[in-house]
């Protein structure tokens, strides 16, 4: 079966067509800048771009960096503050000809993918999976279980919101290296880790794609820490899981 996934980033936009059968893309994603101002508008204007470059009709999942909840955008920490209360959902569908669109937290997205397909497939306990891109998404599980929303990228770290010194975009903006940008993500772990005491942390976003620069830095965590199996395209994975919703039976 397959059925479509896009995953809107603070910097990029990309989308693919997945098998959900094996739970990879069953096409090379395409993926363009996100606008800046990241608007309602605009983005919705890149995401049918997305679409469109597969000529897909049917069901659409979508990811969105902040809080939502019934397809409504509640938070919207890295794009546009117009984004606050936009339905999101029907927005999207309207843009989309009347296509199913179904919208949800992008770190939740990547997390529910992981847990099905990737390195939390079969793990019970606590799975705390972390995004690490623009900002810092977080989706946690209980016995596979999701508790959507936690956003735990604005927890406060010496001051700051966490993302604004852990994340991605904070190692490049600051010109960090991999050494200090891994004590800082360290001392993050540990902060999450004091809260939630997870068995597991999985770690994803395109940095997943380095562990070996990272990973052997991180000391002193008692959870294991491994990186995302299907790397910085977990979410549209768990986008397009997502768009079973509305798909026909």
């Amino acid at each position: 079966m397959q059925l479509f996934g896009v995953d809107i980033g603070g910097t990029g936009i990309k989308g693919a067509p997945v098998d959900l059968d094996r739970g990879d893309l069953a096409q090379e994603r395409h993926k363009v800048l996100t606008p800046q101002p990241a608007t309602p508008e605009g983005v919705a204007g890149c995401v049918v771009e997305v679409v469109r470059h597969f000529d897909w009709d049917g069901p659409v999942g979508v990811t969105f960096p902040g809080v939502v909840t019934g397809g409504t955008i509640r938070t919207a920490a890295n794009m546009d503050p117009g984004w606050i209360g936009v339905e999101a959902a029907d927005r999207l569908s309207q843009r989309l000809g009347g296509r199913p669109v179904t919208v949800l937290n992008d770190a939740d997205a990547a997390g529910v993918a992981e847990m099905a397909y990737g390195a939390g497939k079969g793990r019970g306990g606590t799975v705390m999976m972390l995004t690490l891109g623009t900002g810092i998404g977080s989706a946690l599980f209980t016995d596979g279980h999701l508790v959507a929303n936690t956003e735990l990228g604005h927890l406060e770290l010496k001051g700051h919101d966490a993302e604004k010194r852990a994340s991605v975009k904070a190692k490049e903006d600051q010109d960090l290296s991999w050494e200090r940008w891994a004590r800082r993500l360290q001392k993050y772990l540990e902060h999450v880790e004091m809260l939630f005491s997870p068995d597991l942390f999985i770690l994803g976003g395109g940095v997943s794609r380095k562990p070996e620069k990272f990973l052997p830095l991180i000391e002193g965590i008692r959870a294991e820490i491994v990186p995302a199996v299907l790397q910085n395209n977990a979410g549209i994975v768990g986008a397009a899981m997502a768009a079973r919703t509305s798909a026909p039976r």
